[in-house]
C-alpha cells in the first residue's frame, strides 16, 4: 500500500469539509471520491486530522456508529435533522453524493 500523502490528507479533509449539513457520506465514499484505495485510509486520517472538521458527518458503510462515537455522532447528526433509524443512520435519506 502507498504511503498517505499530504495530498491525500488534504482531499480527504476538503471533501469531508464539503459534506452539506443534514446530509452524511461513508468512509468508502469519501475513499473512492479521493482516489484512495481504502477506507480505512479515510479513517486513519479522519482519527489523526480531522477536529476542524464536520466529522459527524461521515459513517461506516453500515450506517451504524462506531460504539464509543455512537452517542455523540448520532446526536450531532439528529441535530441537523439526518434520518435515524435504530442507531443507525438511513444512508438511502441523507447520503451526500460527490
Amino acid at each position: 500500500m502507498p504511503a498517505t500523502s499530504e495530498a491525500d490528507v488534504e482531499r480527504v479533509r476538503e471533501l469531508v469539509a464539503s459534506v452539506p449539513e443534514g446530509r452524511v457520506t461513508t468512509y468508502g465514499d469519501v475513499a473512492a471520491a479521493a482516489g484512495l484505495s481504502s477506507p480505512r485510509t479515510v479513517g486513519w486520517i479522519m482519527r489523526t486530522d480531522s477536529a476542524d472538521l464536520p466529522w459527524h458527518r461521515v459513517v461506516p458503510a453500515s450506517g451504524r456508529p462506531a460504539a464509543h462515537l455512537a452517542h455523540r455522532q448520532l446526536a450531532r447528526l439528529e441535530l441537523e435533522g439526518v434520518p435515524i433509524r435504530d442507531g443507525r443512520v438511513d444512508l438511502a435519506a441523507a447520503r451526500h453524493r460527490f
